[in-house]
């Protein structure tokens, strides 16, 4: 049935013309359909095509007016147009039916308002930037005028009518978005159009809106569009940045910002309808199954009978054909040695060399003996026949090559053409390399010139290229060889199976193969070409093609001897200079065949113009050999359209198709006689249908269509069938589209060393629907798809290597290109630079597409022309495209005749080495698999059976530390209730004892105190607050102070003195301005009645730079600590409550959120007791602390625990790390420290800073070998990468890896967990982070630490929501009960509902008796096989992360570390990462430590890693300096400053992505 519908649309093309009938415009010819169209017929035709895109003018027009005149393009008229078209367009994928369907396709999309927010750009990265960046918003672009000027570019808008073009241009002027080139030093305005769209987009979505759209900035061209909401225009000025204003964060707090109204822009642009998803396949709530593709029911299906194989005609035996190729050169080397067989040109076209049949015999011959026998010795010859050689040997040396190639054949070695080695670096030069490893090949044959050119070293020799083998190189030219003795003949065979010679082949990998021919194979392939293209004797050939390879080898080098013809050679740099000079050779020599590229006929067309007497009458066959691309028929069209009247006959040109491994597949035949000739087949196919493999013709109407034309019949003596490209090679239908496979003597025999994939390839049995065989004979596969139409035609429709199989449906590379090439305005790009591939991006492939931007291209320009083709190809093709980059000119990988290296560019592109200058990501539009977003699945709740310590079958997930009332020690403080008097009775008892030892940057004792000296000066500091501050008992102190004793002393003196000490970390001198607010603040809000602090830090604080930051004169007062009065006080105050406040705890948590702590009495004592039984301390023992003072842990081991235990503690101030990396553990190991505390920012300073230098830290003396213990203090899941990292380091000096471990702490409890001297060693778990994301059951792959949790403390696992318990191993969030929990947040406003809350929750049923404290963080218990001191089996925690700062995403929960951990990993220059979410997109900030030019490199790893690993899409990627990313003293991430900072673009990205 299809078949039948296809013969009819298989049309012929027009007839020949008059020359009166020559206006007739070049596109006429792809819609032609049975003979001539005329010009009325064309623009119904293309009214009816494009009709419904247009806008109808207010009045009604009567149908049959068509709705556009065009001025005919004839030859004369379309010149101006050519001319701007510049040389280099390239004409392969040039159809101009196409492009109108491409600017319809627009069109289309311009009516549903795509808007895509343009990416920021640093200045330093944009290259060249147009005067419109700069230009204030109500100048910019959008204007009449401008889409008038895009007009006149085109050939086919004629003055004064509404041409397509210019709609279209003026549609995508009107609503597309600008370019905001952004830092914060240098803010530009964005243009109008931005606001503009934003605007749009407001219009279309206003209900999801909190503010009404602004319209202020809406030209009044578009009032007609847009109806205007009631806001009163005048009252506002014009926003700079579209809707900016109007912005409001997540949380309702109004930005104004660019950055803001990008993102929103992007957000209502996700919420445009997308193409439906695909049906899912869900299986259970644990197991996130990707959606899997279902087939579509309405998808069409292949119809046809099955295909019946082709046969071609007999392959005639002449009398006179030669035995072997080398009798034939024998014979008209002998016979006539004058004949003309090589004609070769140099750059300027002038004549260079003519090479006659005696010549090349003569030479030939001399070759073949130079390699035989002056190689190696007499003995030991280093080639013997059947040695592969290599032939290295440029493009404008046609002579030496097809010497050197018959001086091969007949020393009976065979030859492996290579392309010549520029550099070290070439593009695919060491796939070669291997390949000429594989094939053993030792020597390579060259001529003089290039032996000069090959990359040598300083010495002079030749390089050893990468990857290659060592090489003999040899000079063939003939004054360098010897003459062979008059005795000496060639071994002249016939034809056999011997190999002739090896043709390479890059596969789509960037691998190489070698494809062998045999002898025989290449005398049947030259017999079958001389009986298709009717080749006789001295017949003139002009050649274009690569003479080293495929067609160019075929027909100029093999068969062109055979039959002794003359071959004049074109070099591709002549070409470059003249475009025309093949026409002008034809015309010279009256040839008779050429053979040509469809990139040559386009090059001609467009120089045609300068030329006056070219007739191309003597041509009877022109070939065509890619007219295998479905591309090529625009240019065999238009090449007739032109030269026609210059004698060109219509059944001249003949496409092929071929490939490496079939040869010649099919060629249409030259007609010797003009009434024979009957036309070439048409098809118009639909590509919809060609995605499914199914051939469907389709009318011209149709937007997505291909048209094709027949590459001619099978060649002589083969058989060709169509087969299924995957799987079992069963025959196709006749309307279904397949691998074709040839049978026949002329074609390739295998690869090259490769058994398996020759079998896969060579050895083919293709099969009937039933199974059986259908030929005894092998056929081989051609790697060419298509089908056979009516009458045995062979059309082509791409090839396996271009195909893209992108959820189930298949997409040629080839057609993705020539959609891109017809969106115009085509001058933002070059045209023959344009690379497609797919990449495999969560189980599916994913298209991309990369494109060399010209120099003087805008920043703006390229993007709008980005973001059309976008459109186009989704329009077109029905799929979207995953990334879009464009990179500067001249930098894409070449191959050596000056395309695109595919495997190389995507190489390239994967690793993060592209260095793109624009890139546009768009996996919103084409990741349809993502597993479904997860509803919430119901807890256990009250109704739950509980039995005993069981919910649902699992044990509760509680555990607890050593109970500390059972515990007996000989623990003196015990008997004191308070800290203050701890201190007394030590200053008594051991007066002289150390307590505190203060390290310099130099690792030398600053100053240090004991017992005695410590109680003397809070005493005096105590009287200095009686006397001088005139405070009552209870008043709150701020302790503005450096690390170190001043601290201590002046915390002791607060509680003598009965005040309240809050201690606070001081401003920084170098960044005051930043710093100095949040020591005000914390003053503020903690209520201090008076700041304590240094002569140093009052100077500061009174400094100019202070003033400017803070008013001096809202300071309380403040007391400088080093001028104490003598005295001490009349009596220390004691307190009356042990549950009264001792001191407040402020800190900023990673949410940014300032939160203070109450921490009475009581639970600093438990505190102190606790840490002091966990860690075994004693008055003998000494700790090392390389801590900031100031909050959590860190304040109660630098202050509190030597006053409590007694042991000495040394202080290491972390900022004197950055002097001396070393100094912390070196003060370890000098003072042979069993026990040390540090923050993950001290443990990374080491790693990175001493990384190298662990060598001479042993030499010096370094010995961790005592730590027994060394806990990074932190208030987050444990980073196992760095401790690990840590470990391994500095195993070498001595570090047990069990003594590293973490300790955990919150807001609510300051220390839960700690590793202890008795406890199990620290382990890790891996975690399945899929149920991480569904908060389920952790089965164990992310990993954790292990926490040993301290005595006192016990701990359970609620769910956030329900507040029952969860079982063992559930993920909910951790509570506490301890007698040194916090007992309330201290705040102004007195948020009574939240302190209850989070400090005295409850469970919701179980045991509802406990009073527990909520950390905020989620985690879970599991009981391990570790046993603790007491025998008993150990609970370990493992905490996962921050409720806080948990994102909830489709559904379901992400901690950010996880993400950020699989960003870091991506790329080398990736140095940190964070990440958060606005308006439910996922924010990616990365900083990148490497070249600006890397940043948009990042783009893409980023979004692929993050699909990959996490399911998720991101919405923003922000590219950053090094340091950009905010990060508190204990070394966390400040996620949401980061955000607030993006949000008020306050980070001078140096790139900002939004994808789509």
């Amino acid at each position: 049935m299809a078949g039948r519908g296809l013969k009819s649309e298989l049309t012929p093309p027009p007839q020949p013309r008059t020359s009166a009938d020559h206006s007739c415009p070049l596109t006429a010819v792809s819609l032609s359909s049975a003979g001539d169209i005329t010009q009325k017929g064309y623009e119904k035709k293309r009214a009816k095509l494009i009709g419904a895109y247009l806008p109808q003018p207010p009045g009604r027009v009567e149908p049959s007016v068509p709705l556009e005149r065009r001025a005919p393009v004839t030859p004369s008229s379309s010149s101006r147009y050519r001319r701007c078209s510049s040389g280099s367009r390239d004409e392969r994928y040039r159809s101009d039916v196409h492009t109108e369907a491409v600017q319809a396709a627009l069109a289309k999309h311009k009516e549903r308002k795509m808007a895509v927010p343009m990416p920021s750009k640093r200045r330093s990265l944009v290259v060249q930037t147009s005067m419109d960046a700069y230009t204030p918003p109500d100048t910019s672009s959008g204007s009449d005028g401008e889409g008038s000027v895009r007009g006149e570019d085109t050939p086919t808008s004629s003055q004064g009518s509404l041409s397509m073009e210019r709609w279209i241009s003026r549609a995508i002027h009107g609503s597309t978005t600008s370019s905001t080139t952004s830092s914060s030093s240098t803010q530009s305005g964005g243009s109008g159009a931005a606001g503009r769209l934003a605007d749009v987009l407001a219009q279309t979505h206003v209900e999801n809106h909190s503010a009404p759209p602004d319209v202020t900035t809406y030209a009044s061209e578009h009032s007609a569009q847009v109806e205007q909401p009631p806001v009163s225009a005048g009252s506002r000025p014009a926003t700079k940045y579209g809707n900016a204003e109007l912005m409001e964060t997540g949380d309702g707090v109004p930005v104004s910002s660019r950055v803001s109204a990008k993102i929103q822009q992007l957000v209502n642009t996700l919420k445009r309808p997308k193409r439906p998803p695909l049906r899912e396949f869900f299986v259970d709530d644990f197991e996130e199954l990707l959606e899997v593709q279902q087939p579509d029911p309405n998808q069409p299906r292949p119809e046809g009978a099955q295909m019946i194989p082709v046969r071609g005609e007999q392959l005639g035996v002449v009398t006179n054909w030669p035995p072997s190729l080398e009798a034939a050169l024998q014979r008209w080397g002998t016979i006539s040695p004058k004949a003309p067989c090589l004609t070769t040109m140099d750059t300027n076209g002038k004549l260079l060399y003519i090479l006659t049949y005696g010549k090349l015999w003569t030479r030939s011959m001399k070759v073949a003996y130079n390699i035989l026998h002056k190689l190696g010795t007499k003995q030991e010859p280093i080639l013997r026949p059947g040695d592969r050689v290599a032939l290295v040997y440029p493009n404008n040396d046609p002579a030496a090559f097809m010497v050197a190639f018959y001086g091969c054949l007949l020393a009976e070695v065979v030859p492996v053409p290579i392309e010549v080695p520029l550099t070290k670096k070439d593009a695919g030069s060491q796939q070669i390399g291997f390949l000429l490893g594989s094939c053993g090949v030792t020597v390579a044959l060259t001529s003089d010139a290039c032996h000069k050119g090959l990359p040598k070293s300083a010495t002079g020799e030749i390089l050893q290229l990468k990857g290659w083998p060592k090489l003999l190189w040899f000079v063939t030219e003939s004054k360098h060889l010897s003459k062979p003795p008059r005795d000496w003949f060639p071994h002249i065979k016939d034809a056999n199976n011997d190999t002739a010679y090896i043709e390479y082949k890059t596969c789509m990998d960037g691998s190489v193969l070698g494809v062998t021919v045999t002898r025989i194979a290449l005398l049947t392939h030259c017999q079958a070409l001389t009986q298709s293209c009717a080749y006789s004797e001295a017949e003139t050939v002009v050649n274009v093609l690569d003479f080293k390879k495929d067609v160019g080898l075929w027909h100029a080098v093999l068969t062109s001897v055979m039959n002794m013809m003359h071959v004049i050679s074109i070099p591709y740099s002549l070409m470059k200079v003249n475009p025309l000079s093949w026409i002008q050779k034809v015309c010279q020599h009256k040839a008779k065949v050429a053979c040509v590229k469809s990139r040559d006929m386009h090059w001609a067309l467009v120089a045609h113009r300068d030329q006056r007497d070219i007739n191309l009458g003597s041509l009877r066959m022109l070939v065509v050999a890619d007219g295998s691309n479905p591309w090529s028929i625009s240019s065999c069209d238009a090449f007739l359209n032109v030269f026609q009247s210059k004698g060109l006959r219509p059944e001249v040109i003949c496409p092929c198709a071929s490939s490496h491994e079939g040869l010649t597949v099919a060629i249409r035949r030259c007609a010797p006689y003009r009434w024979s000739w009957s036309p070439p087949g048409r098809g118009v196919l639909s590509m919809q249908g060609l995605s499914h493999g199914v051939i469907r013709v389709d009318s011209e109407e149709k937007l997505s269509v291909l048209t094709v034309q027949d590459v001619g019949t099978v060649m002589p003596g083969a058989v060709l069938c169509v087969v299924k490209s995957e799987g079992v090679p069963h025959l196709c239908r006749t309307d279904e589209v397949g691998e074709l496979c040839v049978c026949s003597v002329a074609t390739g025999m295998s690869y090259y060393g490769l058994s398996g994939m020759t079998k896969n390839t060579f050895e083919v049995f293709p099969t009937s629907t039933l199974g059986a065989p259908i030929s005894e004979y092998p056929f081989a596969r051609t790697g060419l798809l298509g089908f056979v139409g009516p009458g045995g035609l062979v059309f082509i429709i791409g090839k396996m290597d271009g195909l893209m199989v992108v959820s189930g449906r298949r997409h040629n590379a080839d057609d993705i290109v020539a959609t891109a090439l017809a969106v115009e305005p085509m001058k933002f790009v070059y045209r023959g630079r344009i690379a497609v591939f797919s990449v495999s991006v969560l189980h599916d492939e994913r298209i991309v597409v990369v494109a060399e931007q010209r120099p003087d291209a805008t920043e703006e320009d390229s993007f709008q022309w980005m973001s059309r083709v976008l459109q186009a190809i989704d329009g077109i093709h029905q799929v979207g495209v995953y990334c879009l980059a464009l990179v500067p000119s001249n930098t894409l990988p070449k191959t050596p005749l000056g395309g695109i290296h595919l495997s190389e560019t995507k190489q390239l592109f994967l690793e993060g080495s592209l260095h793109p200058c624009n890139v546009l990501m768009c996996p919103h539009t084409c990741v349809s698999n993502l597993p479904k977003p997860r509803q919430k699945q119901p807890e256990i709740g009250p109704a739950s059976v509980m039995v005993g310590n069981l919910v649902s079958g699992k044990r509760i997930a509680q555990a607890s530390g050593r109970d500390l009332g059972q515990m007996e020690d000989n623990d003196q403080a015990r008997k004191f209730l308070f800290l203050s008097e701890v201190l007394q009775w030590r200053a008594q008892t051991t007066p002289d004892h150390v307590l505190f030892t203060l390290l310099n940057s130099r690792g030398t004792i600053a100053s240090s105190l004991t017992c005695l000296q410590l109680h003397k000066r809070a005493e005096k500091i105590a009287a200095l607050l009686a006397e001088r501050g005139h405070l009552q008992d209870g008043d709150h102190v701020a302790l503005v102070y450096p690390p170190g004793i001043d601290l201590i002393s002046a915390f002791y003196g607060c509680l003598y003195g009965g005040c309240v000490p809050i201690t606070v970390r001081p401003p920084h001198p170098q960044n005051i301005a930043t710093t100095l607010p949040t020591v005000k603040m914390i003053v503020e809000v903690s209520h201090s009645a008076c700041v304590m602090t240094s002569q140093a830090i009052c100077k500061l604080l009174r400094s100019k730079e202070a003033t400017a930051a803070v008013d001096i004169r809202t300071w309380p007062p403040v007391l400088d600590t080093d001028d104490l009065p003598k005295k001490k006080p009349l009596q220390l105050h004691k307190p009356s409550n042990p549950d009264l406040l001792a001191y407040l705890d402020f800190s900023v948590s990673t949410t940014g959120m300032l939160a203070g702590v109450k921490m009475s009495h009581a639970a600093t004592s438990a505190f102190c007791r606790s840490i002091k039984l966990q860690c075994e301390l004693y008055p003998s023992r000494e700790v090392a602390i390389c801590l900031d003072p100031y909050c959590g842990l860190g304040f109660v081991l630098w202050c509190l625990c030597s006053v409590y235990s007694g042991h000495q503690s040394i202080l290491i101030p972390p900022s004197e790390l950055e002097v001396n990396p070393a100094l912390w553990l070196l003060a370890v190991s000098q003072y042979r420290v069993r026990d040390t505390f540090c923050s993950y920012s001290v443990m990374e300073l080491c790693t990175k800073g001493l990384g190298t230098q662990t060598d001479s830290l042993k030499s010096r003396g370094l010995d961790l070998s005592r730590v027994r213990t060394c806990v990074v203090v932190a208030e987050e899941r444990p980073r196992i990468a760095l401790t690990q990292s840590f470990s391994k380091l500095f195993k070498d000096l001595g570090l047990h890896p069990r003594a590293v471990s973490t300790s955990f702490g919150c807001r609510v409890n300051l220390a839960i967990c700690l590793q202890g001297t008795s406890g199990p060693d620290p382990t890790t778990v891996y975690v399945d982070m899929r149920a991480l994301r569904h908060d389920s059951d952790v089965p164990e792959t992310a990993e954790f630490g292990i926490f040993q949790i301290l005595p006192g403390v016990r701990i359970i696992i609620a769910n956030p929501e329900t507040k029952g318990p969860l079982g063992d191993s559930h993920l909910g969030e951790i509570w506490v009960h301890s007698g040194h929990n916090a007992s309330g947040y201290f705040t102004v406003y007195g948020d009574e509902a939240l302190q209850s809350d989070h400090f005295s929750s409850r469970l919701s049923f179980g045991d509802t008796q406990t009073v527990w404290a909520r950390t905020g963080y989620l985690g879970f218990l599991r009981r391990t096989e570790l046993t603790d001191a007491s025998g008993e089996r150990h609970d370990a925690l493992y905490v996962v992360g921050a409720l806080d700062e948990a994102m909830e995403l489709r559904g379901m929960r992400y901690h950010p570390i996880d993400i950020e951990t699989s960003v870091i990993r991506t790329h080398k220059s990736i140095t940190e990462c964070a990440v958060f979410t606005w308006t439910n997109l996922l924010v990616v900030v990365v900083e990148l430590d490497g070249s600006e030019q890397e940043a948009l490199d990042l783009v893409p790893l980023v979004t692929n890693v993050v699909l990959e690993e996490h399911y998720l899409i991101v919405g923003v990627v922000v590219v950053v300096d090094v340091g950009v990313i905010p990060i508190n003293s204990r070394g966390e991430k400040q996620r949401m400053h980061l955000r607030d900072g993006f949000l008020a673009d306050q980070l001078d990205p140096i790139y900002v992505a939004y994808n789509m």
